[in-house]
């Protein structure tokens, strides 16, 4: 919706004409209308609090912002909550799994990225005794993998072609429309996020049809050739609730902190985050009472 500048506009001013707003965002939604939606609402647009990477980098990407963005993606605090995160889509990708008489050991797990959350899923794969093969485009990140006893891909395509399970873990697009064909027969795909960001199956090649597979697993199919899409190409531990407990409230409590930044003004067209002294507060309140 908030993609088109006009509907963004109608719906600001339907909700909240004349005022002064926060926009928070998870996943860089805003980006696209922020402009307008600075130059032609009749309130005020005090700026962003945006959650995620990928909306950090839609935002950190721009040459020029309308409006202060405070980001919160890449945070200490969040590291609880994108490790658990991690946790969580093995946990759904395997249920789903064995749903159809799957199981994860015996199929080599692909996880592309080594970020917060790809780490976080290579390490439990490895833990549950799965093959586990890294690649990301980064070649620190490649290091950081092999120094922690993961196998590290050198060519891509082949590490695709071998993998019985991909999870796309990068906050970019990690699967084009030409590496599908490239997947072994019965490989599942998962992602962490939403499949716009992590997947082009708009350049499937011609001839694929799609079929229910599953609660929740769609099978992508032509001559010869079919592989498992778990969740639509959505993130797939939404399905399970993709509950992390508590450590949300520090997330939670620095978007606060953010738009608490906002609303106090001061702050110049853009990127920002909350202070070091801030972030401290707010883990040192979530441990009194988390620790009682």
């Amino acid at each position: 919706m908030f993609s088109d500048p006009d509907t963004a506009v109608t719906y600001m001013e339907t909700r909240a004409a004349g005022e002064s707003v926060v926009l928070l965002d998870v996943g860089g939604y805003f980006a696209p209308s922020l402009d307008a939606l600075c130059e032609r609402f009749s309130g005020t647009v005090l700026g962003v609090v945006e959650d995620t990477e990928n909306g950090h980098k839609r935002y950190a990407e721009r040459d020029k912002l309308p409006c202060p963005v405070v980001s919160v993606a890449r945070s200490p605090l969040k590291d609880p909550e994108d490790f658990l995160v991690g946790q969580s889509v093995v946990f759904s990708a395997e249920a789903l799994l064995r749903q159809r008489g799957d199981i994860l050991h015996g199929r080599p797990a692909l996880v592309l990225g080594f970020g917060k959350l790809g780490s976080s899923i290579a390490r439990l794969l490895h833990v549950k005794g799965v093959r586990v093969i890294v690649y990301d485009i980064d070649p620190v990140r490649r290091a950081q993998a092999m120094s922690q006893g993961f196998e590290v891909a050198r060519d891509r395509d082949q590490a695709i072609a071998a993998a019985g399970l991909v999870l796309c873990a990068t906050g970019a697009l990690s699967l084009r429309g030409e590496d599908f064909p490239q997947l072994k027969n019965g490989a599942y795909v998962a992602t962490v996020t939403s499949s716009e960001d992590e997947l082009e199956l708009s350049g499937l090649p011609s001839g694929y049809t799609r079929d229910s597979a599953g609660e929740h697993v769609s099978r992508y199919s032509t001559t010869g050739r079919y592989f498992y899409l778990l969740n639509g190409g959505e993130a797939v531990n939404f399905i399970h609730g993709a509950s992390v407990g508590p450590f949300i409230f520090l997330v939670q409590a620095e978007i606060l902190a953010g738009a608490a930044m906002l609303a106090r003004g001061g702050l110049d067209a853009a990127m920002h985050e909350v202070p070091t002294a801030d972030r401290e507060a707010i883990a040192a309140t979530w441990l009194h009472y988390y620790n009682r």
